[in-house]
């Protein structure tokens, strides 16, 4: 199981740690590089940076208690000259260092586990270029993603990625994540949207891959960076796909008698070739919470949500060819609510507020073919319903594909004391993560693998991290960067304990 251990684990004795002669030289060196407004060190700029949106590391910080450890400080460089200089400052003199875009991940990607530096990009916000020709857009990778997409849609464009995060996220983070929007059925996850990037190595050189249309001159490079949650380089800019903003959508709100016959006809839908913009099929537990008085659900209470969008007329072809097909499978439409609900809301998180009082909530995102999905559903919420009386286990589907479907579950327990809910949480994540890989599907569908994914990363990639680890070594054969993430080598002096 997931455990963290660490030696500082008291905030206050924490706060009162002072930097070593050789730290204060190395700040000031910093500080003369990118200006001393732009190198944070105060104790709560570093206990700000002590974590993501990690629901384990809240939890910690709940009970007076560092997640691991703070970061030594805070760099904010402004330009990719900027950035490059800093990582050869720091390779030489041995600094570990976290690339950070918002904080907005929710596993424990930027948490540092030795003191390491936090290297923030959100003043690398700048669109560099918008071009209606190719239809792609160049911007710097610390543009706040709603900035970003705002931009777009003064041109008459959209970037087609709309995470929920998309407010408290970063353009480099999406991609640094392997992230996903809630439109990705229709325009993809960010890995097909990413058609070039600048990225500095952890030696400080930058690597470029020129945003062209297709290549074949080997493995992806791209693909290397993408997905690398900053173990491998930082992301300084990025080309993306964009596409003109649609001149008409439509959306519908179903009623299926069950969950699989909302499966039957989502996979439908896809292998034929339709290609709505948004598709949400939520369990009973989570459909019951958004169509309560409406009649419909009485007799077929499975909710899904669709929306068509693009030109009007195949916009129009698609919904219809699609409820055809839902037909098919015994649904029925309803009333909209449930949809301009969601439309209203999509953007907010729903964890704060039940963390706040008190409860252990958290979401896991997996992904799994169609073949495999009912059975995992039912594993699954068998498996979570048996760790204890009184969690809470919700599901949707809200990305799909031809061939399967993105798992998105919440899980919530009571307040309790926290040494048992901890373990409860931890059971259930290797509960689900476990019942995942024996059904072959993967654990990770949009949120990345950070820290807390770790003890299951070499059952998901087998020889796979190996490989990974070795283009580790030969970039970073100190081990500087981002270390520990992904299931690679812990940095020297970590006192994180991933045991599975």
């Amino acid at each position: 199981m997931n455990t963290a251990v660490t030696t500082r684990t008291d905030l206050q004795a924490a706060s009162l740690s002072s930097k070593t002669d050789k730290q204060q030289s190395q700040l000031a060196s910093m500080a003369k590089l990118l200006g001393a407004e732009n190198v944070l060190t105060s104790q709560a700029d570093r206990y700000a940076y002590c974590r993501d949106r990690l629901p384990f590391a809240l939890y910690k910080l709940r009970a007076q208690q560092l997640p691991a450890t703070l970061p030594l400080a805070i760099a904010m460089p402004g330009t990719t000259e900027e950035v490059e200089q800093l990582i050869k400052f720091t390779r030489a003199e041995k600094i570990c260092v976290i690339p950070f875009g918002a904080g907005s991940g929710v596993l424990g990607g930027t948490i540092p586990l030795v003191g390491e530096l936090m290297i923030d990009l959100k003043r690398l916000n700048k669109m560099i270029s918008i071009n209606p020709i190719d239809s792609t857009a160049t911007v710097q990778a610390g543009m706040n993603g709603w900035q970003f997409e705002e931009a777009l849609r003064a041109q008459g464009f959209t970037a087609g990625h709309l995470p929920q995060s998309i407010t408290m996220s970063t353009v480099g983070g999406w991609a640094a994540c392997r992230g996903a929007g809630q439109a990705s059925s229709r325009y993809g996850k960010i890995e097909d949207i990413v058609v070039g990037l600048k990225a500095v190595l952890p030696d400080g050189e930058l690597l470029e891959v020129r945003p062209l249309s297709r290549r074949a001159v080997g493995p992806s490079i791209k693909d290397m960076l993408v997905g690398s949650e900053g173990v491998l380089g930082l992301i300084t800019e990025l080309t993306l796909r964009i596409w003109r903003l649609p001149e008409f959508s439509s959306a519908v709100v179903l009623a299926f008698p069950d969950i699989e016959h909302g499966f039957e006809a989502c996979r439908e839908i896809m292998q034929a070739e339709l290609r709505p913009e948004v598709v949400r099929l939520y369990d009973l537990k989570e459909s019951a919470q958004r169509t309560e008085g409406i009649p419909e659900f009485s007799v077929r209470p499975i909710l899904c949500i669709m929306k068509f969008s693009g030109k009007k007329a195949l916009a129009q072809v698609e919904r219809e060819l699609a409820l055809e097909i839902c037909a098919r499978h015994d649904a029925v439409t309803a009333d909209n609510a449930p949809y301009h609900h969601w439309e209203e809301t999509r953007f907010h998180s729903y964890s704060t507020q039940w963390q706040t009082d008190g409860y252990f909530m958290d979401t896991v995102e997996i992904t799994g073919n169609w073949s495999k999905l009912s059975d995992m559903y039912q594993a699954m919420h068998q498996g979570v319903h048996a760790i204890h009386p009184d969690i809470h286990f919700g599901a949707h589907w809200s990305h799909v594909y031809p061939e399967g479907a993105c798992q998105y579950m919440t899980i919530r327990l009571p307040p309790m004391d926290q040494d048992q809910a901890l373990t409860l949480h931890k059971k259930a994540w290797d509960t689900i993560e476990s019942i995942c890989l024996d059904m072959q599907g993967s654990i990770a569908h949009h949120h990345g693998a950070g820290l807390f994914r770790g003890p299951w990363m070499k059952r998901e990639l087998n020889h796979g991290l190996d490989m990974i680890q070795i283009l580790k070594d030969g970039l970073d054969p100190d081990n500087l960067m981002n270390p520990g993430k992904l299931g690679l080598r812990q940095p020297s002096g970590s006192t994180w304990k991933m045991d599975n």
